[in-house]
C-alpha cells in the first residue's frame, strides 16, 4: 500500500491526539510507517535495520494502553503509540548494533540501552536502526557494513554525519522522531542539512551505556521536525543512571526557562572567528536575526568566540577510537575504515608532551567560553557553512584545506554546554539551512523555550523535501 503522507508527516504531538480521539490506532500507523520506509529505504538507504515484526507487536500492545485510556481516563505514556528510529551506536536489545565497523559485524545487544529502555518505557515504537559512519567519526554516513545514505532533499547530496541515517528518515517522513548521537555535531550539522530539529543537551544529561567510543564527547539526544517533539523525546531520555557516572544530574525541569529569566543577553556569531561561511548561509542567517529581534531584542555580535581548535578536537575524538579499538588495529586493520585506521595510527605516534600539550589548550578553551557565557545567556549562529554537499565529497567544495569544515559543532562537545539547532530558511536551491543556538550550563530548559519560540517565527518545519 502506499503510505499516507499526511500520517507520514504528522507530529508526535498531533499522533498522540488522534489516538486520544480515537481517530486512529498505533497498528494502523506502524503499518503506514513500514509502508513509507518501503517507499523510501531503496533510494536513501537510511535505515540499516526494520524490525517490522517487533513494531507491529509494540504496536498492538500500544493500542490496548490507548483503549484504557480512552475509557478509563488512566495517562496515557508520553511517547506511546509513537514510532522512532535509533542510530546504530545505541544499542538495542535483540537489533543488530554494528556502530557500522566490520569490527562488530556480529554484535547483537542482550540489553537496552538506558535512552532505549526510557523510550520503550514511555511507550514509543522502534521500527528499526539508522544507518551511521564507523564509530561516528565521519562527517558523512558511509560505512564498509550497510553502505551509503543519500538526502531526501536532493539524492545526489549527503545528510551529513554520523546522524545521517536518523535524519534521512526523519525528514522522509518514516517516523516523527529519532535517536542519535553527537560527538562533534552529529545530531546538529545533519538536522541542518535536512531542516530538522536537533538537541545536544548538557554532557552528561543523557546517560550513554555502553559507553561511547569518543566517551569525553559524545551525548544521545533527540531528532524531530518540530521543537515540541524533540523536547518531548529529550524529557524521556535524560536523567541519571549509575552506569554512566556523568550522568548524575537533576531533571531538565529544575533550570530556569524563558519565563523565569530576567531580559536574555543575546549574542550572535556568524564565524566564530576563523569559521567561513557560504554567501547563502550568511543572508539566511542575517534573515533569520531580522526576524527574532522583534521577539529578542537586541543582539549583539561577538566575531570572535574561541580559538580553532580542531586539533584539539581531533586528537580527543580519535584518541577515544583509538581506545575502543585497542589492538583491533593491529590484529585486524583490513575490518577498519582505512581513513579512520591512518588517523588512528598518526595518534598513536604522537608524544606524551604533545598529548599533554592538547589537554592544556582544552582547559584554555573552556576559559574562553566560560567569559563569553558569563556576558552572554545566549549565543546564535549558523550551524553549519553551507548547505548539505554533494555525495561522494569529504568535504563541501571549497572547505578541502580544513582540518574540520564543521566550524560550529564541536566547541560546545569541548565544553559539554547546551546546544541545538532549527531550520531558520532554504538556499534558492530548496536546501535547508540550520540556525544553531547555544545556551548557559544546565540550561537545557531555556534552550527548549528558545526552540519553540524561534520555530514559530521561522515556520520552516511546514516545508517538505520533494517527491
Amino acid at each position: 500500500m502506499a503510505a499516507d503522507l499526511e500520517l507520514s508527516y504528522a507530529s508526535a504531538a498531533a499522533l498522540r491526539a488522534r489516538y486520544l480521539a480515537g481517530s486512529l490506532s498505533a497498528t494502523e500507523l506502524v503499518h503506514n510507517t513500514l509502508a513509507r520506509i518501503d517507499e523510501t529505504n531503496p533510494a536513501l538507504n537510511a535505515l540499516s535495520h526494520v524490525d517490522a515484526e517487533g513494531a507491529l507487536a509494540a504496536a498492538r500492545a500500544c493500542d490496548v494502553k490507548i483503549a484504557t485510556s480512552r475509557r478509563t481516563g488512566a495517562p496515557l505514556p508520553a511517547l506511546c503509540g509513537i514510532p522512532a528510529t535509533v542510530k546504530e551506536l545505541i544499542e538495542v536489545r535483540g537489533l543488530p548494533c554494528r556502530y557500522g565497523s566490520r569490527t562488530m559485524a556480529q554484535h547483537l545487544p542482550a540489553a537496552d540501552a538506558p535512552s532505549v529502555a526510557r523510550l520503550r518505557a514511555a511507550g514509543a515504537i522502534i521500527v528499526g536502526m539508522t544507518n551511521t559512519a564507523e564509530y561516528g567519526f565521519r562527517g558523512y554516513t558511509d560505512n564498509p557494513l550497510n553502505g551509503l545514505t543519500r538526502n531526501p532533499w536532493d539524492l545526489n547530496r549527503s545528510p551529513g554525519g554520523s546522524s545521517g541515517g536518523a535524519v534521512a528518515s526523519v525528514a522522509a517522513g518514516v517516523t516523527p522522531i529519532a535517536l542519535g548521537t553527537d560527538g562533534g555535531g552529529s545530531i546538529r550539522n545533519p538536522c541542518s542539512f535536512t531542516g530538522l530539529v536537533g538537541i545536544k543537551a548538557q554532557f552528561g544529561r543523557v546517560p550513554v551505556y555502553p559507553a561511547s567510543a569518543t566517551p569525553t564527547l559524545a551525548h544521545v539526544g533527540p531528532i524531530a521536525r518540530h521543537a515540541e517533539d524533540a523536547a518531548r523525546l529529550l524529557q524521556v531520555i535524560a536523567g541519571p543512571d549509575g552506569r554512566d557516572w556523568t550522568s548524575l544530574q537533576a531533571p531538565i525541569a529544575d533550570g530556569a526557562g524563558l519565563s523565569d529569566s530576567a531580559p536574555l543577553r543575546i549574542a550572535c556569531s556568524p564565524s566564530f572567528g576563523y569559521g567561513k561561511i557560504e554567501p547563502e548561509v550568511a543572508e539566511a542567517f542575517e534573515r533569520a536575526l531580522t526576524l527574532l529581534r522583534p521577539l529578542c531584542g537586541p543582539i549583539a555580535v561577538e566575531k570572535n568566540i574561541c580559538s580553532d581548535e580542531s586539533e584539539l578536537f581531533m586528537a580527543e575524538f580519535i584518541g577515544g577510537c583509538s581506545a575502543r579499538l585497542g589492538r583491533l588495529v593491529e590484529e585486524r586493520p583490513d575490518d577498519i575504515d582505512p581513513m579512520l585506521l591512518k588517523l588512528v595510527l598518526a595518534f598513536r605516534e604522537r608524544s606524551a608532551a604533545s598529548y599533554t600539550e592538547l589537554l592544556q589548550r582544552r582547559f584554555a578553551v573552556r576559559e574562553q567560553m566560560r567569559q563569553v557565557f558569563e556576558r552572554w545567556d545566549v549565543l546564535l549562529s549558523p550551524m553549519t557553512p553551507c548547505t548539505a554537499p554533494q555525495i561522494g565529497q569529504r568535504a563541501p567544495a571549497g572547505y578541502e584545506s580544513y582540518r574540520l569544515w564543521t566550524f560550529f559543532g564541536y566547541p560546545f562537545n569541548l565544553t559539554g554546554q547546551p546546544a541545538a539547532t532549527l531550520p531558520c530558511g532554504f538556499s534558492a536551491a530548496g536546501l535547508p539551512i540550520g540556525l544553531q543556538i547555544v545556551v548557559q550550563p544546565q540550561r537545557e530548559q531555556l534552550l527548549i523555550d528558545l526552540l519553540m519560540r524561534f520555530e514559530q517565527v521561522f515556520g520552516c518545519n511546514q516545508r517538505r523535501p520533494p517527491g
